[in-house]
């Protein structure tokens, strides 16, 4: 019968059965199908993830815009504020207390949106990776999709006509599908593409900011920001535990480094000097940039053991790194410290270890 079976009816002859097994080919693409479906609906949860996250930042950059808008305001309040006070000479002492203390809660405000503003721009490119990550996924997931679809078109058709027409409603539910993910993946596109310009105007924003307010060389606070900063840790140690340390660091011989090797090495030294100390304080404890090589730094939640400790292995760090040395004044906040009086007493500290290190020379 040349591999031909008679029906068991006798009405005819059917193939091989192993030339066509439509149930086992209706079996495959349900599997394939049912696999497709999962992966889209894990597509449609990270695209409505990748939304939320696309939404918090543009209401971060909302909200960053109106801080500096009241930022602008609060600068032009203090600016009218210290022309009538200057102008005025005659103030009673309860109105000289006020205006100190205004001008004090203005400074303690823009430091707090300063701080504010880099945990934003912080977060912004830790949404910026996640994101990217995202969009990785997302294209390795449509790519194993058009994989599925590929195989299922190559599997044999269904014999029956119930069969037929399921398989005709899957194929148009696959073209839907990937329909649905050339639409996800153009959106990916253009957010992908509203995130590199809100990048770059962030960095923009961001140069500003440091051009302002920190050191262009070590990262440091000005002194006039760095200032408000040691204030505002100040007001927040007295309303924890009160414990807060100023140390006030002086590099050691760094004339004779600038004359000896030229003054790029003398900015790698203070490179390594504000890297080190940053590396044992906490991310908000402020350094500052004080002169050209001084720097004061606030320790809050620690006393002078502590801070001198710390600032032994500093030392060490730099010594190693730098083969400089630093002298260090350390003073304790006191009942009714100011930071400039803290300041002062950790800078007469610190030239007392100074005149130390120079006897010993």
């Amino acid at each position: 019968m040349n591999g031909k079976k008679r029906t068991d009816d006798g009405s005819g002859l059917i193939g091989d059965p192993e030339e066509a097994r439509p149930p086992a080919a209706l079996g495959s693409r349900q599997a394939i199908d049912a696999d497709q479906t999962a992966a889209d609906a894990d597509q449609s949860v990270a695209d409505a993830d990748q939304t939320t996250s696309d939404s918090d930042q543009s209401g971060s950059l909302s909200d960053q815009s109106s801080a500096d808008s009241d930022q602008r305001a609060s600068d032009r309040d203090q600016v009218t504020s210290d022309r009538s006070h200057a102008s005025d000479a005659h103030l009673t002492g309860a109105e000289q207390s006020a205006y100190e203390s205004s001008r004090d809660q203005r400074e303690s405000a823009s430091v707090q949106r300063l701080g504010n503003r880099l945990n934003r721009s912080s977060a912004a490119r830790d949404r910026e990776l996640t994101a990217t990550e995202r969009d990785r996924n997302a294209e390795t997931r449509d790519d194993a999709g058009r994989a599925r679809d590929a195989r299922a078109a190559d599997l044999p058709h269904a014999a029956t006509e119930p069969q037929t027409d399921l398989i005709r409603q899957l194929e148009v539910l696959r073209a839907q599908a990937g329909a649905d993910r050339a639409r996800a993946a153009a959106d990916r596109a253009r957010a992908a593409a509203d995130r590199a310009t809100a990048a770059r105007e962030r960095d923009r924003l961001e140069a500003e900011l440091r051009s302002a307010h920190l050191d262009e060389l070590t990262g440091a606070y000005r002194r006039e920001m760095g200032r408000m900063a040691l204030s505002h840790e100040i007001d927040r140690a007295r309303r924890s535990d009160g414990q807060f340390v100023v140390a006030f660091v002086d590099v050691d011989r760094l004339k004779f480094v600038n004359d000896r090797e030229g003054h790029a090495a003398g900015d790698r030294v203070l490179q390594t000097v504000v890297r080190e100390i940053r590396s044992r304080l906490r991310s908000f404890d402020p350094i500052i940039r004080y002169g050209g090589d001084e720097f004061v730094c606030g320790i809050g939640g620690t006393d002078l053991e502590e801070a001198k400790r710390r600032f032994n292995l500093i030392g060490d760090a730099i010594e190693a790194d730098a083969r400089v040395g630093i002298s260090v004044g350390l003073a304790a906040l006191a009942l009714g410290d100011t930071a400039d009086q803290l300041t002062e007493r950790a800078d007469a500290a610190m030239l007392e270890i100074k005149a130390t290190h120079h006897s010993r020379q």
